[in-house]
């Protein structure tokens, strides 16, 4: 494990780089360029506060505020699009740099984690306008917006844990990245993001321990909507997957790297 982090921090600069140039052919042939970056998520932020909060007048249960349920879908579906994003680009990684894989010799962990840089990009971007929403209407959590790095440390040990492995996994089975993208769309849905748990039948919502995004969006939610600390203990059955899913990983791309060329 030591030699391949120090394999990895000798690409850095090849990680860096490609992450940037991914970055930049984005929107190297539109006329604002990286301005859509911007452009995109403030629009989305727009259309959900206006839509949600003035328009439909949607409000959360027992709860007060004008603009609560706009942040509680925002901040959930800004959490869903980082694990997304992630686990989509990660299983197909593999696949889609095919020719790079065959001709330069690197480590090939280099590209899940080119993917998780490009993410974290995408989605600073993002959160930071959504952030700049909740200063601007007074909803800003305080302190308490502190815990959400620790909740983003774990979904993202959680996707790229799940992206590798699905990743290896498509390469030898592409049955298994058709059957993930219809999957993802049902675990969304199975997900309280654009509706609370509360609305939920008892029997249902006892079901909800046993998806693990749901703690993660729910710590969030928390955070970001109550302005309340999450409850940690509720965290600690995703981190223990998390970490189990980045040990299986690791083992499943060691044991089948020699191959992953060749198959390609």
């Amino acid at each position: 494990m030591n030699r391949l982090f120090k394999s990895l921090w000798g690409y850095r600069g090849f990680i860096i780089g490609s992450a940037q140039r991914e970055f930049q052919l984005k929107y190297s042939n539109s006329l604002l360029g990286g301005v859509w970056a911007v452009l995109n998520p403030l629009a989305m932020i727009i259309v959900y506060t206006v839509i949600f909060s003035q328009v439909m007048h949607s409000k959360l249960p027992n709860i007060d505020n004008d603009f609560a349920y706009s942040i509680y879908l925002c901040s959930g579906i800004l959490t869903w699009g980082l694990f997304s994003e992630i686990v989509s680009r990660a299983q197909t990684t593999f696949l889609e740099h095919a020719n790079l894989l065959k001709k330069l010799s690197f480590p090939r962990l280099c590209l899940p984690i080119i993917v998780v840089i490009n993410a974290l990009l995408n989605f600073s971007i993002i959160f930071s306008l959504f952030s700049v929403f909740l200063l601007m209407s007074d909803n800003f959590p305080g302190l308490v917006f502190l815990a959400l790095i620790p909740v983003f440390i774990v979904l993202i040990a959680f996707s790229i844990g799940l992206g590798i492995s699905l990743g290896v996994l498509n390469v030898f089975f592409r049955d298994v990245g058709q059957f993930f993208g219809i999957f993802i769309q049902f675990w969304f849905w199975l997900t309280p993001i654009v509706y609370p748990v509360s609305i939920l039948p008892e029997s249902v919502r006892l079901m909800m321990v046993y998806n693990p995004m749901y703690s993660i969006i729910n710590a969030c939610q928390e955070i970001l909507v109550n302005q309340h600390w999450p409850v940690w203990q509720d965290l600690l059955p995703v981190t223990f997957i998390a970490l189990m899913l980045c040990l299986f990983a690791m083992r499943l791309f060691r044991n089948h790297a020699s191959e992953i060329v060749d198959e390609l």
